[in-house]
C-alpha cells in the first residue's frame, strides 16, 4: 500500500508524460522507506470536462490522492507527503512556469475494518522487492 491516483485535465496529456510522472511518483514513494515498493499503486485518469477558475481552456491540474493504511505515525505522513509532492513539483516545474496550471496532493488514510484486498503480486516479484 498505498493507493496514488493522479487525476489530471485532459489538456495536459500532450504537454506532460504521464506514464513518466506515475513512474517518478511512484519512485518517490518507494525512496521514503514510508511504503513497502511491492504494495505501492500509482494509476493516473484524464478529466475530459473541466472547468478551472475563469473556465479558460489552457487551464490545467493534477490532483494526487494518496490512499494508505492507518498506523504510520503523522512524521512518517508527512515525510511521505513531501517526498511525493516534491517529485511531481520537479517533474512539472517547467510546464508550471510556462502555462496556468495548478498542482495539489492529498494523504489520507483508509479505515481497515471497511477494506478487503487479495493479491498475488508479490509472488511473481524478486525476493528482494517482495
Amino acid at each position: 500500500m498505498p493507493h496514488i491516483t493522479l487525476e489530471y485535465s485532459r489538456n495536459l496529456e500532450d504537454a506532460l508524460d504521464m506514464y513518466g510522472l506515475c513512474v517518478a511518483v511512484k519512485d518517490a514513494a518507494a525512496g521514503t522507506g514510508v511504503f513497502p515498493p511491492a504494495g505501492i499503486r500509482v494509476r493516473a485518469f484524464a478529466c475530459d470536462h473541466v472547468v478551472i477558475a475563469d473556465g479558460g481552456a489552457k487551464h490545467g491540474f493534477i490532483d494526487i490522492s494518496v490512499r494508505l493504511r492507518a498506523g504510520r505515525s503523522v512524521k512518517a505522513k508527512q515525510a511521505a507527503t513531501d517526498a511525493i509532492f516534491a517529485a511531481a513539483t520537479d517533474f512539472t516545474a517547467a510546464h508550471m512556469a510556462a502555462h496556468p496550471f495548478m498542482l495539489s496532493l492529498e494523504m489520507r488514510d483508509i479505515d481497515a475494518d471497511l477494506s478487503r484486498k487479495t493479491s498475488s503480486i508479490r509472488d511473481y516479484l524478486p525476493e528482494d522487492m517482495a
